[in-house]
């Protein structure tokens, strides 16, 4: 537990404009970090003083902007049948993707149309994966980028009020923000672990015919 409280510590001495937006890229690419333990932890800072709110919002902002160009320029330039290939993959499976989440994410961005890059970002089962479809689409790059910018902006400010919300209600949490970080964050782990683990044994027992 020591060494857990440490990392907590560090995290938190340790999360500034820059750490946001690096943490926000990872978010929103594929591979999975939750974005609910990075904004509202960074509104906290700034309801104490340490950050601004505003410039969390665009620094976190941005980095799901750089995280959401990721994808969408991986596909792009890869193409279905790789995508399909990662996507069923041990890496691909531990990175929490598969096929069906892909197929979803395409039908999604199918029925909404470029309008999806900004109601998917909202959409838990989608926003990490609508650029995907978007990217194997070809969606002009403009319009990605107004539409994707525009519905994460959104999610971080309601991520940056939840955050402040936090701050207003410190006296009471705040004796067991510690042990809510470490309660996320392991079972964070122990789902990675749980996926990984099931996806090489389905990789092992069922494979599947690929594009």
């Amino acid at each position: 537990m020591d060494i857990i409280h440490t990392v907590v510590d560090w995290y938190m001495a340790n999360l500034n404009y820059l750490s946001v937006m690096l943490l926000m890229t990872v978010e929103s690419s594929f591979i999975p970090f939750p974005s609910e333990v990075v904004v509202p932890f960074a509104a906290f800072k700034a309801a104490e003083g340490e950050l601004n709110i505003f410039l969390v919002v665009l620094f976190s902002s941005l980095g799901a902007m750089l995280g959401a160009f990721i994808n969408y320029y991986l596909a792009l330039w890869l193409g279905r049948p790789i995508v399909y290939k990662f996507a069923e993959s041990t890496l691909g499976k531990m990175c929490l993707l598969s096929r069906e989440k892909v197929e979803y994410a395409e039908k999604y961005f199918v029925k909404h149309g470029k309008a999806s890059t900004f109601i998917g970002r909202l959409v838990p089962a989608v926003r990490q994966l609508i650029s995907i479809p978007a990217g194997l689409a070809g969606m002009r790059i403009r319009d990605f980028t107004v539409y994707t910018l525009a519905g994460a902006t959104i999610w971080n400010v309601i991520l940056a009020v939840i955050g402040y919300f936090m701050y207003s209600m410190k006296d009471t949490i705040f004796p067991y923000l510690k042990e809510i970080m470490i309660f996320i964050g392991v079972l964070f782990v122990v789902f990675l672990v749980y996926k990984g683990l099931k996806a090489r044994k389905n990789s092992g027992t069922n494979p599947r015919t690929q594009d």
